[in-house]
């Protein structure tokens, strides 16, 4: 018995110890915003998670269509600078634009002297540009694509979940807007109640999920626990 409490001290202890971590402090290269503080949009900041368009950035594949110019309607993939190359059109730079005004963009190249009045489609065939990195204590963390829909619960649901480890009030947002780094703090469980609203997530977003020890250390001692009272049943038997 006095072996099992003396356990039972110690794991007690060691999960208070953990309990008190360094809180996450903004610096001179670092704003911290605490939960449900609203976190700036990187861009075009009045866009809200509803009407915010999807953006073309480097190594995207758009397809062109050129009303009644099959000649010029292609496939055609974004190089690394952010730029496309077609025929009578010449380089245009597409990063950061929207489908619409890549289309206005190319109308323009082409009106008055090749077509007299063209219409151009832009669809965005395969985004690899628009992603947020999910890391930290998620079930598949990875790259995963942005919607205009995405918000943090989606973003996490896309990552298959919080894993067994996850600290549900340690979920950080990294962002950076015009250039400054900036970390908003948020609660998953006070989401979940409708505390505050669930934040809209960007392209190029990292979302982090922090690591709790109790629980890690709580499912050791439990899975430990029947070898140390071992002793004790074949003592009393």
């Amino acid at each position: 018995m006095r072996y099992l409490c003396v356990a039972l001290l110690m794991a007690t202890t060691a999960l208070a110890g953990c309990a008190g971590r360094q809180a996450l402090e903004s610096t001179e290269r670092l704003t911290v915003l605490k939960d449900s503080a609203t976190l700036p949009a990187p861009g075009r900041g009045d866009l809200t998670a509803d009407d915010r368009p999807s953006l073309i950035g480097p190594l995207d594949t758009v397809q062109v269509d050129v009303f009644n110019v099959p000649d010029l309607s292609r496939e055609v993939q974004v190089d690394a600078s952010g730029r496309i190359s077609m025929p009578l059109v010449g380089t245009i730079d597409a990063r950061g634009k929207t489908s619409a005004e890549l289309a206005s963009a190319i109308e323009a190249s082409l009106r008055g002297r090749y077509v007299r009045n063209p219409e151009v489609t832009i669809n965005i065939k395969n985004s690899v540009s628009q992603v947020v990195t999910i890391d930290g204590q998620v079930v598949e963390p990875g790259l995963y694509p942005v919607t205009n829909q995405m918000t943090l619960m989606r973003a996490i649901a896309s990552a298959k979940g919080l894993a067994e480890f996850a600290r549900e009030d340690d979920v950080v947002i990294l962002r950076t807007v015009n250039g400054r780094k900036m970390a908003g703090l948020y609660n998953m469980s006070a989401i979940r109640r409708g505390a505050y609203d669930d934040p809209p997530i960007y392209a190029n977003d990292v979302i982090v999920v922090g690591n709790s020890p109790q629980r890690r250390m709580f499912r050791d001692f439990v899975s430990l626990a029947p070898l140390l009272a071992a002793p004790l049943v074949a003592i009393l038997n």
